[in-house]
């Protein structure tokens, strides 16, 4: 089995915080251990691409473009231009270099990157990422304008906004990020449910949109049980979601988006469950030569079982 969404720091979320300094191939190790105990045979790691400073210029500051709207957007943007500034303290160099190490060492590890995506940013990213030897990009998508949908802090704007409205949002740039080509595989998709914050019905008119695309560009999409550990108590993407993308034949990789050695493949029993009921027999081994691979046998009890 693998895990193919992880980052090696939590967030800054204070400024008492403490700055990670590098990355140490020592941090690595750790994690890779921590894998072999649970017969988790290979990692990917893909840190945000906001967190690296050099983000700065491909990004630009994207939250700006809705001060001008009013009080409430503008208080949006300044929480994300906070937050940014808080979580902005990493150099890509280093954290290449160091998982590029690990790999010299023969620990299984992947080099990968959760790209941001923000409209009109794209080929500024491609020619930031473009020097380095990436062996997959995850692609997802946080923020809505200046509005970062995943922190509970903004929580309250799917209210004010409203639901169908926000989700709409949400999914036409998760729509709009796939058609970029910039990305792999779709992380934690349908990651606007993480507050319980869901339409009446299953909005399966978004979700095909989201199902043709993949299709169309040849991305996959990663069954995530980081939904699990969040209010929406639900893996992503939710049944009826995953099931579509398996009867389009999408293929899937395997991910617990994992901000500690202690989350590393967590709940990775449920995301195999998740993948069988939604009729899956293999998920993607990710790499040179990406192919599909039988689902693995995991016995519980697992680390998010308990």
């Amino acid at each position: 089995m693998s895990d193919y969404h992880l980052h090696l720091y939590p967030h800054r979320l204070h400024p008492s915080d403490p700055i990670p300094e590098g990355f140490p191939v020592d941090l690595i190790e750790t994690y890779c251990e921590a894998a072999a105990a649970l017969g988790v045979a290979e990692l990917g790691f893909t840190e945000h691409l906001y967190r690296f400073e050099e983000s700065g210029e491909a990004l630009g500051r994207f939250w700006e473009s809705d001060r001008a709207k009013g009080p409430p957007y503008r208080a949006l943007a300044d929480f994300t231009a906070r937050m940014v500034d808080l979580d902005r303290v990493f150099r890509i160099e280093q954290y290449v270099e160091a998982v590029l190490e690990a790999k010299h060492r023969g620990l299984p590890v992947l080099l990968g990157l959760e790209v941001d995506f923000i409209p009109g940013t794209e080929e500024a990213v491609l020619e930031l990422l473009a020097p380095y030897p990436w062996d997959y990009l995850l692609g997802a998508v946080h923020w809505v304008g200046g509005w970062a949908i995943d922190t509970s802090e903004c929580v309250g704007e799917f209210e004010r906004r409203g639901v169908e409205k926000s989700w709409e949002q949400y999914f036409g740039l998760v729509v709009e990020m796939i058609a970029s080509e910039i990305v792999d595989v779709v992380a934690h998709v349908d990651l606007c449910k993480k507050y319980g914050y869901r339409p009446r019905r299953e909005p399966v008119d978004l979700y095909e949109r989201v199902v043709e695309a993949a299709a169309r560009k040849g991305a996959a999409v990663e069954v995530s049980s980081q939904g699990l550990r969040n209010p929406a108590r639900q893996v992503y993407p939710s049944p009826v979601f995953l099931k579509m993308f398996r009867q389009a034949g999408i293929p899937i990789t395997l991910a617990s988006d994992g901000h500690a050695v202690s989350e590393v493949a967590w709940g990775r029993a449920q995301v195999v469950e998740a993948a069988r009921e939604a009729g899956y027999e293999d998920y993607l081994r990710m790499g040179a030569d990406p192919r599909r691979v039988p689902l693995p046998e995991v016995r519980a009890p697992a680390r998010g079982d308990r």
